[in-house]
């Protein structure tokens, strides 16, 4: 079960990594039709405000058509075969759930009790998604019906009909039967959800109100997640959902913006929200903390090479707001600094909402510095010094309680571990001998490429092709489930193929790979 989950929510990071460069690209055309930042050339009616608000609406895009992205994102991570397949049907039947909802609503609204002849957007709980006026269910939504699509496709996609019935087969079968499993649950979704929609009102106003010790928890789980892939379920509802406020944080304050620029008004009192958006400040001011308690606890001929180690996982996690390369680095060593990791983000972003930080702030430096900084910095530079004070202070705090931890249990952590036994580095020529002895055929060349020298690694890591059952990968992990787990190498034979390391739980394996993980992942399956 626990597998399932992991599976599920490594898929559902598949959309959201679209998001990061939209966000920023809606906040760059903010900025440069603002007035106050650019001057009177951005006023509107000007050609540089139409050129800027023309690629300010493709930038909104992957924000409009979130749920899409999630439908066929999800089917493309779930399905266990021919997945592309499967994201074109879950489109297909996505589409025809919302036309029969949108029908329902039309033909027998005052049954369901929503007034269909509402415009859409505000307190309507009605959204037009492509073209098709229905009720807005969100991510959740597009999640429930993905995942059902997924559910038939791998149960009836390889199904034989007669031959006469030939042209039913694959897609069109598995089509055929969402056409029909959709009206029972359009039904009950156009029965329910706006009960829910009620339900999420009355959270909105309970979240926003919860205070600083709500802010800490939520934070704390987003964090204290990350090694079982779960976190995702944590951030997505506010972040992309409506747990706290219509669409989710990420689009209301891109949507706001402007509005928020040109306010004298105290961030906190305009957007109280935001404070469920303040987990990347962890990502930029505590990986410099951490990194610099690694460097100088290491032992001094070990520092260059720790250094080495240290300063493209510190860059990544401060600018991109990924952190993973650098948390797992210690997350294997020392759960329990990992758990401190967890309990000072937390600790954090409490105190930033204490203060009155808010925003959206969930992504590295860039991020924040696109979307918040430069657009808030003429009327709210006060948060922002704010904010940066509290950060900086705990970069201190975290280089501080990390050193005196790691020294005064002497924590192994990278340039302090006792040499290990030497690791083999496979090379492809090694793989394809090892693979001619046993199927008397070499393989393939696919061309001299880092992501096959590292997946072949990996491959040999595992204990071969035949060892292997299920192959997936969410952001930065290589998810795999073998045969049988005594046959995995120790983590030394993957981390010399560039992991930062393995997640072991039976036979299901998480190897941490960083961002390049799809191509590995490639790379992968084509030597399999």
């Amino acid at each position: 079960m626990m597998e399932k989950v992991q599976r599920f929510g490594g898929a559902m990071f598949t959309p959201v990594l679209l998001f990061s460069f939209s966000g920023i690209m809606v906040a760059l055309c903010i900025i440069f039709k603002n007035p106050m930042l650019v001057g009177s050339i951005a006023t509107e009616g000007t050609t540089w405000f139409s050129v800027w608000s023309i690629i300010e609406d493709g930038a909104w895009t992957v924000f409009n058509q979130m749920e899409l992205l999630f439908v066929i994102g999800l089917a493309i991570g779930l399905a266990k075969k021919a997945n592309a397949r499967a994201a074109m049907e879950a489109f297909v039947v996505y589409t025809t759930f919302n036309y029969f909802v949108s029908g329902m609503l039309k033909h027998f609204g005052s049954f369901f009790g929503v007034d269909f002849a509402q415009e859409v957007g505000g307190e309507s709980g009605l959204k037009l998604l492509g073209g098709i006026k229905t009720l807005d269910t969100g991510i959740i939504g597009a999640i429930i019906i993905s995942a059902i699509v997924v559910y038939i496709h791998d149960r009836y996609f390889d199904t034989k009909l007669p031959d006469f019935l030939g042209i039913f087969q694959g897609s069109s079968f598995v089509v055929i039967i969402g056409f029909f499993v959709m009206l029972p649950v359009a039904f009950i979704t156009a029965l329910i959800w706006p009960k829910i929609q009620m339900g999420i009102g009355s959270m909105q106003g309970f979240l926003a109100s919860s205070g600083v010790f709500g802010v800490w928890l939520y934070t704390f789980l987003e964090r204290i997640l990350i090694p079982t892939g779960l976190h995702h379920f944590i951030y997505t509802p506010f972040v992309f959902g409506p747990a706290v406020v219509e669409e989710g944080i990420s689009k209301y304050w891109m949507a706001h913006l402007n509005e928020f620029s040109q306010s004298t008004e105290p961030m906190k009192k305009l957007f109280p929200e935001g404070a469920f958006a303040l987990h990347g400040n962890s990502k930029i001011f505590a990986a410099p903390g951490i990194s610099a308690a690694f460097y100088f606890t290491a032992k001094p001929e070990n520092r260059t090479k720790v250094l080495a180690i240290l300063i493209p996982t510190t860059l990544t996690a401060v600018l991109a707001g990924i952190t993973e390369p650098l948390e797992f680095t210690f997350l294997f060593i020392s759960p329990p600094l990992f758990a401190l990791h967890a309990v000072l983000a937390a600790t954090m972003s409490a105190t930033m909402y204490a203060f009155g930080v808010v925003g959206d702030m969930g992504g590295g430096f860039i991020d924040l510095l696109a979307k918040n900084w430069i657009p808030l910095f003429a009327n709210h530079k006060g948060m922002i010094f704010t904010q940066l004070l509290i950060g900086l202070s705990f970069t201190v705090i975290y280089f501080l309680i990390f050193r005196f931890i790691i020294l005064k249990f002497n924590i192994p952590t990278p340039g302090r571990e006792l040499a290990g036994a030497d690791v083999k580095l496979y090379s492809k020529k090694e793989f394809k001998e090892k693979q001619a002895q046993k199927d008397d055929a070499s393989t393939k060349e696919t061309g001299e490429s880092i992501y096959m020298d590292r997946a072949i690694i990996f491959l040999e890591a595992f204990g071969g092709s035949e060892n292997i059952e299920k192959v997936a990968n969410c952001a930065t992990r290589l998810r795999i489930t073998v045969k049988d787990e005594t046959k995995v190498h120790e983590d030394a034979a993957f981390k010399s193929g560039g992991a930062h390391g393995v997640v072991r739980k039976g036979n299901a394996f998480q190897v941490i790979v960083g961002l390049d993980v799809p191509q590995v992942r490639e790379q992968f399956e084509k030597i399999l």
